[in-house]
């Protein structure tokens, strides 16, 4: 699913070379539920951001599904992000205006599918995170818990290979955090492959494997 080979990325910052990524190696199977944890510098927002084609390394290569994607251009890479990843932020990344119905469907209509197989779709989606009820509200009607599972729905209903979330726990109450951490279990064993990036040593070690990042090196660690 991921095979990231010696990667690097390197910032420059006036005459130092700060080094977000230290020819990291990463392989992650098909249905694996990985978490990837490191304090707040250590790279895993460059690492999370590659592995979603939200950025490019600079050096090393990256096959996602088996597609080696490091000479993509933008347009290529935002094709294959909209099929294959699934992104849950830690802020929720909600369109204020839009109804939990309308950003869910939203990714749907980028791809210009049709009205029924949308509908079809999200209704789906908003049942598998339990949130049928509130459809019709918007973002400013709901718990953050609710938000964040209208975030995981967004995600879900392209049916991408991979889930990447991102501290999805980070703005939730312990009590939440466990209902959201309950539902990404729940969606490995459907069969989703899940990377989760967090800070929390807690929330990492619920993943049944875990990759420790620092100084944009990756080391694993043994549970």
């Amino acid at each position: 699913m991921i095979d990231l080979q010696d990667i690097t990325k390197v910032y420059q910052i006036g005459d130092e070379k700060l080094y977000a990524l230290n020819h990291a190696t990463l392989h992650i199977a098909p249905r694996e539920f990985v978490s990837i944890i490191g304090p707040s510098g250590s790279g895993k927002s460059t690492l999370m951001n590659i592995i979603g084609l939200l950025d490019t390394a600079d050096a090393g290569t990256y096959k996602l599904d088996g597609i080696p994607i490091q000479n993509y251009s933008e347009r290529q890479l935002a094709r294959v992000r909209n099929e294959k990843i699934g992104f849950i932020f830690q802020n929720f990344n909600l369109i204020p205006k839009l109804t939990a119905w309308e950003n869910v469907e939203l990714p749907l209509i980028y791809r210009g599918m049709r009205p029924a197989e949308r509908s079809e779709r999200v209704a789906l989606a908003l049942e598998r995170v339990g949130l049928t009820a509130r459809a019709r509200h918007l973002p400013t009607e709901l718990s953050g818990g609710q938000q964040q599972r209208v975030a995981i729905a967004r995600a879900l209903v392209t049916d991408p290979s991979l889930l990447l979330a991102d501290e999805p726990t980070g703005n939730l109450d312990s009590h939440t955090s466990a209902e959201i951490m309950g539902i990404l279990h729940e969606l490995h064993r459907q069969g989703n492959t899940v990377v989760l990036i967090t800070h929390d040593n807690d929330i990492a070690r619920q993943a049944p494997r875990s990759v420790h990042i620092l100084d944009g090196r990756l080391t694993e660690v043994v549970l």
